[in-house]
Order: C-alpha cells, then sequence, then structure tokens
C-alpha cells in the first residue's frame, strides 16, 4: 500500500478532486443567455440597459447569498469591492469575444463579484457559486479561471496590469485591429511598481488596453485618504496612459460611452483609463437618486447627519445594492459619524431576505421584459478550452534544419551564449510571427539580438531596466492564444533572484481550465548564471539560481542548465520546441566545448534534449561525477586520474521516471556533485542540486560528496577561475572528493 505522502497517492487525490468538479475540464461547454454588447453601435438600447440592471440584481443576491452560507460556518468573505465589481464586469462580458477581446481583473479578492456575474449569465450554477465560495477548488477566494472567465487568474496586487499588457500585445501582434483587452482594476494597487511599470509599457508600445478604475475611496483599513491621499490620475496619465473621465460606472449609458471612446483610442495606439470621479450632493439627493431614502435618512438621523450635509459620492460605490453597508462605506470616505469600510463583507447577524427586501432589488417589469426577451433568443454555446499540456509540440525547428546551422569546434572555448545566439535566431527566423521578445536593454550581453532582428517589430518589447514587470508581461503574452508561440524574456540572473522573481511566482497561481496549477509557455532565460559572472563581485552573481528554478520544478516543463555552446544550443530550440514553462539558465564566461572520447562534440546540433549526458565512460567504473552545467570540463578533467569515475554531465532538469536511481545503481562507489552555485552544507541544510541527489539518494547507502559554493559571505572580485578557486569549485577538489568516497 502506497504511503499516503508518496507522489501516487498525490496524484490519487488530486484526481479525485478534479473529477468532482463540474467545471475543471480540459473543455467545458456552456449554454448562456445571448447577451451582447457592440461597440460600434451609437448607445445602449433600453432594453440592454434594463437587461444589465436585471443582470446585476441577480448576480448580486447570488454573491450576497454566499456571504449568508459562510455565516453558516462562522467565516467572513474577504468581499473587497466584489459587489461594485458586477456593473461593469457584466458590461466587459458583453463585449468579451475570445480570444481576440479578453478581460481579467487585477483587484482579484473581488472574486465574488466575478463569480457571481459569470452565474448570471448562465456560465456557473447559482448554488455552486452560493455554497462552494472559497470552499471547493473552482470557486476560489481569488480570480480564477472559469467557462466564461479570464485565464489571467488574480494574486498580489497590481500584477494583473502588466500580465494584461502582455496579453494585449500578443494579441494585436495576431488579430490586429480586433484585438482588445479590459483589465478591472482597484484604486490602492494602481502606486505599486507592478502597475506603474505596467501602464509605462502600455504606453511604450501601444497596447490596446482599457484599464477601469474602480474608484471606491476605500482600502483594506480605512479610506485611501486616510491611508495614501493622492489622486491616481496625474500620475497614471504620466506614465502615458489617457485618463477618461466618468461621474460613476454605475450610469450604464455614460460608462458604454466611455467604454466605446477607450477602445477606440487603445485600437489606435493609446491605451485608456475609465476613471469615475464621483460626485458633490447632498445626504437627501443621494437618497433620491439612487431610491432609498427610506433606509438612508434615518440612518443619517441616527448619526446625527442633516439630510443637506454635502457629501461626495464615489463613482463606484462599495458594497453596491448592500444598502447600509453601501451608507456606511459613503460615510467613511466623507468622514462622518456611523462611516465603516467593508473590505471584508459578512452576513453575520443579518437576515438575507431582509438584505434582499431593500429597494436596490426591487423587481421591475422592464429588466424581466429583457431578460425574458434574451431567453426567447435560445441560449448561447460558448466552448471554453483549456491551454495545452506542458511538452506538447510549440515552434518545432526540424533536425534538418538544426544540423544545418554552425557551431563552435571540439577545440574552441567560447561562451555558451554563442549557441543561445544561434538558437534562437533559428527559431524567430523559422517561425517570425509567433516568436516574441522582452527586452531589458540586454539583448546583446544575453544574445537575443539576432533572433530580435528576424520578427516583426512588433513582436519586440522594449523594457529598459523594469525586469519584475517584464517577466510578468511574458506571462500575459503567453496566453493571447492556445497556437503554439515562444515568448523569452532574458535578463541577467541576479535580477530573476532580485527583482523578476514575481514573473516566476505567478506560476505558483497561474491554473489551467482543467484544474492544475501550471507555468504558462513562456521562456525565463537566466543569463549570467553562478559565480563565474566577469569581475563584478556580488552586483552581479547570481549564486543561488538553481535553487531558485528548483523551486519552480512543479510548475516547470524543463529547466535547462547547459554546459557549453552546443548544449545551450540544444536547451534553447528545444525550450522552443515544447510548449510549457521553461527556465534557462546560461553561463557568461568561455567554456571549452566538450567531446566524446572519439573526439566528436559531446552535443551535435540536430540531437534532442536529455537530462544527463555520459562524457566520462570508464570500463569498470564505480563512481560517477554529476557536474551540472558549467562544471563539466573541471570534472573532465578530474576524472582523467581515476580509473574508477565517471562523468556524466547535468544538462538540466527533471529526470525522467527511474534515470536517476539508474545512475545509482550502475555507481555503487558514490557520487559527487558539482555545480556553480549556491550549496550551503549539512549544518544548516543542503541547497541546489546537491540536495536533489542527497534526498533521492537517501536509504541507499551510496557514498556522496558535493562541490559547490559552501559560504557566499567573502568573496573575491577577479576572473572565472580564481573565483571558482576562491570557492573550492576545482578539478582538483572534485578528485579529492571522488577519491575520499
Amino acid at each position: 500500500m502506497a504511503s499516503l505522502a508518496s507522489p501516487a497517492a498525490q496524484a490519487e487525490r488530486n484526481n479525485a478532486l478534479l473529477a468532482s468538479s463540474p467545471y475543471l475540464k480540459d473543455e467545458v461547454r456552456s449554454e448562456v443567455l445571448p447577451f451582447s454588447i457592440d461597440l460600434n453601435a451609437d448607445s445602449l438600447s433600453e432594453a440592454q440597459i434594463a437587461a444589465l440592471k436585471a443582470l446585476e440584481k441577480k448576480a448580486a443576491a447570488t454573491a450576497l447569498g454566499s456571504l449568508a452560507s459562510l455565516a453558516k460556518i462562522g467565516e467572513l468573505d474577504h468581499l473587497g469591492g466584489g459587489l461594485e465589481l458586477i456593473p461593469s464586469l457584466l458590461m466587459t462580458l458583453g463585449i468579451a469575444d475570445f480570444p481576440s477581446k479578453q478581460y481579467t481583473i487585477e483587484h482579484a479578492h473581488t472574486s465574488i463579484g466575478y463569480y457571481s456575474a459569470l452565474s448570471a449569465l448562465g456560465y456557473l450554477e447559482d448554488e455552486i457559486v452560493i455554497e462552494e465560495f472559497r470552499r471547493s477548488t473552482e470557486i476560489a477566494g481569488h480570480v480564477s479561471w472559469l467557462p466564461g472567465g479570464t485565464q489571467m487568474n488574480g494574486g498580489r496586487l497590481g500584477v494583473m496590469v502588466p500580465v494584461a499588457v502582455g496579453q494585449s500585445l500578443a494579441a494585436k501582434s495576431i488579430y490586429g485591429e480586433e484585438a482588445l483587452t479590459i483589465c478591472h482594476c482597484g484604486d490602492a494597487a494602481w502606486i505599486s511598481g507592478q502597475a506603474l511599470n505596467g501602464f509605462n509599457g502600455a504606453d511604450l508600445h501601444g497596447a490596446p488596453i482599457v484599464f477601469i478604475m474602480h474608484r471606491n475611496g476605500i482600502q483594506l483599513s480605512g479610506s485611501c485618504k486616510s491611508i495614501m491621499d493622492k489622486d491616481p490620475r496625474p500620475v497614471v496619465e504620466a506614465m502615458g496612459v489617457k485618463i477618461i473621465e466618468v461621474p460613476s460606472l454605475h450610469d450604464h449609458q455614460a460608462l458604454f460611452k466611455a467604454y466605446k471612446e477607450a477602445a477606440a483610442l487603445a485600437r489606435s495606439g493609446t491605451p485608456c483609463m475609465i476613471f469615475p470621479v464621483g460626485f458633490e450632493t447632498t445626504i437627501a439627493d443621494f437618497g433620491e437618486l439612487y431610491g432609498i431614502s427610506s433606509v438612508l435618512l434615518p440612518f443619517a438621523e441616527k448619526h446625527g447627519v442633516a439630510a443637506d450635509t454635502s457629501i461626495w459620492v464615489p463613482g463606484s460605490l462599495m458594497s453596491w445594492r448592500d444598502v447600509i453597508p453601501m451608507i456606511e462605506c459613503v460615510f467613511l470616505v466623507n468622514e462622518l459619524d456611523g462611516g465603516e469600510g467593508h473590505h471584508d463583507g459578512h452576513m453575520k447577524g443579518r437576515e438575507l431576505a431582509d438584505v434582499l427586501a431593500n429597494p436596490m432589488f426591487s423587481a421591475d417589469e422592464a429588466e424581466a421584459a429583457a431578460i425574458s426577451a434574451l431567453e426567447a433568443q435560445g441560449k448561447k454555446e460558448v466552448v471554453t478550452v483549456k491551454r495545452p499540456a506542458p511538452g506538447s509540440a510549440n515552434l518545432v525547428v526540424d533536425a534538418a534544419a538544426r544540423a544545418a546551422v554552425e557551431l563552435p569546434g571540439v577545440g574552441k572555448s567560447t561562451s555558451a551564449r554563442a549557441g543561445v545566439q544561434s538558437g534562437y535566431e533559428l527559431v524567430a527566423k523559422s517561425f517570425p510571427d509567433r516568436f516574441f521578445n522582452v527586452s531589458c536593454d540586454l539583448d546583446p550581453s544575453t544574445k537575443l539580438a539576432k533572433a530580435a532582428a528576424q520578427i516583426p517589430a512588433h513582436n519586440n518589447y522594449q523594457m529598459s531596466i523594469e525586469e519584475q514587470v517584464s517577466a510578468l508581461m511574458a506571462n500575459g503574452i503567453a496566453m493571447a492564444d492556445n497556437e503554439p508561440l515562444a515568448v523569452v524574456f532574458a535578463t541577467f540572473a541576479a535580477f530573476f533572484e532580485g527583482i523578476a522573481r514575481e514573473g516566476l511566482e505567478m506560476w505558483r497561481y497561474t491554473r489551467n481550465l482543467n484544474g492544475r496549477n501550471e507555468g504558462l509557455n513562456a521562456i525565463m532565460h537566466l543569463s549570467h548564471v553562478g559565480a563565474c559572472t566577469g569581475r563584478d563581485h556580488f552586483s552581479g552573481w547570481s549564486l543561488d539560481w538553481i535553487s531558485l528554478a528548483m523551486g519552480y520544478l512543479p510548475y516547470l516543463d524543463r529547466f535547462y542548465t547547459p554546459a557549453d555552446a552546443r548544449s545551450a544550443f540544444i536547451a534553447c530550440t528545444d525550450a522552443c520546441a515544447r510548449y510549457g514553462a521553461s527556465i534557462v539558465g546560461i553561463p557568461r564566461d568561455n567554456l571549452p566545448i566538450l567531446a566524446k572520447a572519439d573526439g566528436s562534440p559531446l552535443f551535435a546540433a540536430e540531437d534532442e534534449w536529455t537530462p544527463a549526458s555520459p562524457l566520462i565512460e570508464k570500463e569498470g567504473a564505480s563512481k560517477v561525477i554529476l557536474a551540472m552545467g558549467a562544471t563539466a570540463f573541471i570534472a573532465e578533467e578530474a576524472a582523467k586520474d581515476l580509473d574508477d569515475t565517471d562523468v556524466i554531465v547535468i544538462n538540466g532538469l527533471p529526470f525522467g521516471e527511474g534515470e536517476l536511481d539508474a545512475i545509482f545503481a550502475k555507481y555503487p562507489g558514490g557520487v559527487v556533485t558539482a555545480e556553480d552555485g549556491l550549496i550551503a552544507h549539512n549544518g544548516i541544510g543542503l541547497r541546489g542540486f546537491a540536495s536533489l541527489v542527497q534526498s533521492a539518494a537517501y536509504g541507499k547507502g551510496l557514498p556522496l560528496a558535493h562541490i559547490g559554493i559552501v559560504d557566499p559571505t567573502v568573496a573575491p572580485s577577479h576572473g572565472h577561475m580564481e573565483v571558482w578557486e576562491h570557492f573550492g569549485i576545482t578539478a582538483d577538489a572534485i578528485k579529492e572528493a571522488a577519491q575520499g568516497l
């Protein structure tokens, strides 16, 4: 019987969980109301406005029903603007036409509004949303991909801004003038670095994107004014995004006209933000406007606030249609007694029937007629299909074309980056319209310049030194459509460790339609890995690059660690040939071209990638050196004087089923690992490739030794080999380790 902690047992639990979901499938067919909005129209019809109001009420009732359901188990919902999202999101859903016209939600904690809007149209069952929100895999607490929804799963605040920008730019390349992306966002995260850099990227490259700012004036712990009293408009507009002001997102006709204007500008190269400025009125007039005087005036009187008190009404009202919390939020932003924030909504101590009996849920004949008219047209079938599985065929260059590429020969010593240049150039030349390059002013160093020269200008995105946002944009590009494409974001590995990490982190919370969290079809190219980065000292070093990549292995298709220019060529072409997330780690300095015993190159241009390649094989060898990446040539040197020791070059991870165990079985005398990265030591916990081998060998009685950087705290600023010598990464050290097994 398998242990409950075994991979097989976990896979069984995963499969059982996914099998129980009606929505997490490879393909889902939905029968939905044929509600659509044409941006070419002059205005919304009365029937469309009535339908929007009816759908809003239905969605809001579902959202509040979920709060009531959570209250039964003593839980609060992380509501955070979910109710106020519904009106404009329904308009967006009427406009969206996948894949050319997509949308996403930056403030993803508004997810109950998202799920409820989808249920109002028929994509989801109301009862499932009500009873399973925050209690199931599919109806999660943040925005996640479901039929009719956005595949840009929401994570940290601000992140979806550059992701949506990337998606919109790729859609523009693929679909031309039809492309449009709508990004709903909150009034807290606009100031985050990801968002500001994303706005800049949208302007730099003329992204066809429209942002909808839900300016409700409230953040988590209080009003925006009390936390950061700053107007977003001049800042966002300074980044190149045109502001289109409307009084309120709750005015359907005005909002449609803003959408229409913004979409036209965005498609012509001017990204826009629809910004609800709110309006000045009095308590009494506010009550009259929304038909809530019977509730508002007694509330104001209770708190000693006169009916003629002047107030600012936010252009997007927190807790929209849940009247008492909505009023409390308005009082809060106006600093009136009785004010209270409702970032976390709840139904504790409240009856759902009483809440739904308030004036903003009153029945309306025109609204009912509009829905009946939609239903009479018959349901529309929408098919949602998952992204391809990792490892599926992507941009495949055939073996003959690869074999025709001239690569450095045996006897030469050159940077592995030479193979990078040839590999990406070949793929870009073969598939120019499907190759995308995101650059941070480093194409000459990362060797993407020749590939960039092969592709259309609108597939090249220069982002200067904005590493984090560039990684996120690459993820967005990967979601433009499900057809094969390659998007490469290349920068120095040290910047991935210190700055661009969020581009990798997004893979942890990005769900495919089938319910599996998977890395996206993007290549994160880490150049200048390890200690061999010239004479920059710590400023340019990436000492933990192997552990960094290993942390994302569950979400990766492959992690590549080439040992010379020829294997780098194979790594880059293979990463492009396979659908899924890849990390490629490339050394900076010159490395000799590795050779077989007969003198021919160890790696031929037409070879298929494998995780391990035998470099030295001796009759009767009982020990082996597993050299990851750049350390292969010194491992070869070490083994020349060791009659009982072979050398295997580790080209990357993961190993195939049983491959590592087969190596262990073949070499009972022991294993030495060598890598140019931080491995630390057993006293503080082993890291890097060394940790993988040690854990895999546990219980096998196999002698082990590890060569790598044990203590990075003091380091020289010298050349490649001097730095390695300081850290004990030498042929002599490897030889001693093998002899001492």
